[in-house]
């Protein structure tokens, strides 16, 4: 597959309009910050001139040309044979329970292993807009949150719904199992998400200059130390949950970055309880819930995955039963 180079004609009722708007505006299926992605890499021209500023002010007459890269070639990722505990597939995309302890894509040198190099054993259709290194990739989990993640096989399929996690119109819903017990039993965390200056693993929160970030939970059942709590995105950024609920105090257990490792082991009153936090060896977050509009029927789809049995042997110890 080669580039596509699209060319457009700024009309007088265009006037004064952003460059990134009118892109967004005007060719279907892209989302902004994709587009805002190929503007800042060059591949944008106003009147035969590279433009990298996504705030440009067009011009009635200017002319507009934008190159679309052709998916990249996946050569550089083997395939391999990993069991997939697959919840939906089609021929534009796949549903999946990914379990902890498995990264998304390739990072930080690790490139077998990962939830991508199974997908490329499993099918060989995958959406090339994630580049080499995450084919098909639409959205993440964490290496060690568990739970429902889509993947994309076409291009068109990625686009459309990078759209509908950029508007916000996906459902995605968490359980956690964290320290202490919030003093509200619902509650919503805004609180602005940028990288640790002091340790480069880790996010945190600051009062500027940070992404924007949402977070919406509520308390299930509560059980002396510690609370089973459910949780809903309005943003999607790095580490949120795990970075909002620290936040709050309330750090999830098992956290060893953000605190909640060691906290839940404090915490911990009975031996049943402390034998299951030994065992639980991650955080205890699971993306339960996801639900989306399927780029291709319109289809209203929603799809869950069960709690896994590590996150469960702690609910039992602490004899909370909802929802798990």
């Amino acid at each position: 597959m080669t580039d596509q180079t699209q060319s457009y004609h700024i009309q007088e009722d265009q006037h004064g309009s952003r460059l990134d708007r009118f892109l967004i505006s005007t060719i279907e299926g892209v989302s902004r910050t994709y587009l805002q992605k190929l503007i800042r890499s060059g591949e944008v021209t106003v009147n035969d001139k590279v433009v990298k500023q996504p705030s440009r002010q067009l011009q009635h007459g200017d002319r507009v040309c934008l190159t679309l890269p052709a998916p990249r070639p996946l050569d550089t990722l083997q395939p391999e044979e990993i069991s997939l505990d697959i919840l939906h597939e089609d021929s534009h995309l796949i549903v999946l329970n990914k379990p902890a302890g498995m990264l998304v894509h390739p990072a930080n040198r690790v490139n077998v292993g990962t939830l991508v190099n199974a997908l490329l054993a499993h099918c060989s259709d995958l959406s090339g807009i994630g580049g080499v290194e995450r084919p098909g990739i639409v959205h993440r989990l964490d290496k060690d949150t568990s739970g429902v993640l889509v993947v994309a096989k076409t291009d068109v399929v990625h686009r459309v719904l990078s759209i509908q996690f950029e508007q916000h119109s996906i459902t995605r819903q968490y359980v956690a199992i964290v320290c202490g017990v919030p003093a509200k039993t619902t509650g919503t965390i805004v609180a602005q998400i940028s990288r640790s200056q002091r340790d480069r693993r880790r996010m945190t929160t600051v009062k500027s200059n940070g992404r924007h970030a949402v977070t919406h939970y509520e308390i299930l059942e509560a059980s002396h130390k510690f609370a089973f709590v459910q949780l809903a995105l309005e943003t999607g950024r790095l580490h949120q949950i795990r970075v909002h609920l620290q936040h709050i105090g309330h750090p999830v257990a098992g956290d060893a970055i953000y605190g909640g490792e060691q906290r839940a082991l404090n915490d911990a009153d009975t031996p049943e309880l402390k034998q299951a936090l030994a065992h639980l060896k991650r955080q205890a977050l699971h993306a339960r819930l996801l639900g989306f509009v399927h780029p291709a029927t319109g289809e209203n789809l929603t799809f869950s995955a069960p709690i896994p049995k590590d996150i469960q042997q702690i609910l039992d110890a602490l004899q909370i039963h909802r929802g798990a």
